[in-house]
């Protein structure tokens, strides 16, 4: 769902829209049962470093053995979302399918667009057994596992610049008191309080996320993903709406946020150029900034913490949202030859335990067992350990609403969560259209 990442060896520049680069030796990375044909396999993926180096390091490493070759291509994150979809309805999926989790992952085993890999992974039980239990939940429709993990733990962090806050004279909110004191500190000094790029809509949805677990717990979000649409109509729902118009009646938000893109990372650059105060993100960004950011990082003046609380409201300070991780599923419409080779890759590639030290030296926890000592030697052992810390000890830890909703209500939500930003729509007409499934 979000901005991911060249190979350090094979892959030069950045990639644009759906311009497409690709790793492999044998041609295309196209769709169509799985691309390259023979003992080949094709997988997108998205751009976007650190990740795109790791995941291009370890399709080479694969490739250099005997089990066949990995063709992968990458696309920006919204580009993909919609490539894939067209991709996978038309039967001309990759043959790993790159996704979320939850709702899609729901619609594609009901579709019998992706396999079911229980069996597979009981035959293969160590494989499994490396990965933290937690994120099978996400990767299991009806009791069947249809995908297996990949990459870092993802949890949204309410990330701030510290020189900034020190310089206006205001400190990492823990209250909602405490973050509208910010913007106002922040306003009088002349910077941005919040960066958001708005027009990526999932970015605003981080917001509401928060928002809704903070008022009214995360109870009412799970009734809403059980299926439940009248839970949209709960007095949480339109007290979050409330919270949000707050924000932008006072803005809070930086000038032109409505028209910033996420994949362009102008949102995180505000924040490392010393232009912005806070940033709610995905954990994700933390290896972006390291990587793009000058010295930020390096320096330690990005600083992160929990969403703050909202006085009388049910949850609680530790409760998280965000992804599991990612996960990656076989399109049905492959071959039996591509399927064995994205199989041995899955088991001996995509997540080996040079991925795993790959993706700690960029800022990130991966999702298997037994990384305590890697990430307390880390140079980001603070912040690693701290959203390590954080994952466990998380009384609830809500899914991504357009992940863990089903793709046509997960775009109805973000068509109403953008309008509800821009202010075209009350909270009350967001709660309502959400219940009838109607675009705003």
């Amino acid at each position: 769902m979000r901005n991911f990442p060249l190979s350090r060896r094979s892959l030069l520049g950045a990639t644009a829209g759906l311009s497409a680069l690709t790793l492999g030796a044998c041609g295309t990375a196209g769709p169509g049962s799985g691309g390259g044909g023979g003992n080949s396999a094709s997988y997108w993926a998205l751009s976007g470093e650190p990740n795109e180096t790791i995941y291009g390091d370890s399709v080479e490493a694969f490739n250099e053995g005997d089990q066949g070759t990995i063709d992968l291509t990458f696309f920006q994150n919204d580009a993909y979302k919609q490539k894939i979809r067209t991709a996978i309805g038309a039967g001309e999926a990759p043959t790993i399918i790159y996704g979320w989790g939850g709702g899609g992952l729901r619609t594609y085993v009901e579709e019998s667009q992706v396999d079911d890999l229980t069996g597979w992974l009981d035959e293969n039980a160590d494989y499994k057994n490396r990965f933290v239990e937690s994120v099978w939940a996400a990767a299991t429709v009806d009791d069947k596992i249809s995908a297996v993990p990949q990459g870092a733990t993802q949890p949204i962090i309410l990330f701030h610049n510290k020189t900034v806050l020190e310089t206006i004279g205001g400190e990492a909110p823990e209250t909602w008191d405490d973050l509208l004191g910010v913007v106002e500190k922040a306003k009088s000094a002349g910077v941005a309080p919040i960066s958001l790029a708005a027009q990526s809509r999932w970015t605003s949805m981080m917001w509401l996320e928060y928002l809704l677990d903070r008022i009214g717990g995360p109870e009412v979000f799970a009734r809403i993903a059980a299926g439940e649409s009248d839970a949209w109509l709960d007095d949480s729902v339109i007290a979050m709406g409330e919270k949000v118009k707050e924000l932008v009646d006072a803005s809070a938000f930086a000038d032109g946020f409505e028209s910033m893109a996420a994949d362009s990372n102008t949102d995180q650059a505000l924040l490392w150029t010393d232009q912005a105060a806070l940033m709610l993100h995905g954990g994700w960004t933390f290896g972006s900034m390291k990587a793009s950011g000058g010295d930020f990082v390096q320096a330690g003046r990005l600083g992160f913490g929990p969403f703050p609380t909202i006085d009388g409201g049910e949850g609680e300070l530790t409760n998280l949202v965000g992804n599991p991780c990612n996960y990656l599923s076989l399109s049905s419409a492959a071959s039996d030859e591509e399927k064995e080779v994205a199989k041995a890759f899955l088991r001996d590639g995509a997540m080996s335990d040079q991925v795993a030290t790959d993706l700690i030296a960029s800022g990130s926890v991966p999702v298997i067992v037994g990384q305590d000592e890697a990430l307390a030697a880390s140079e980001d052992a603070e912040y690693l350990q701290w959203v390590y810390s954080s994952i466990q000890e998380a009384p609830a830890f809500t899914q991504s609403w357009d992940q863990a909703l089903q793709p046509t209500e997960a775009e109805t939500l973000l068509v109403n969560t953008e309008q509800l930003f821009l202010g075209a729509i009350t909270p009350e007409q967001f709660a309502e259209n959400m219940a009838a499934g109607k675009g705003a």
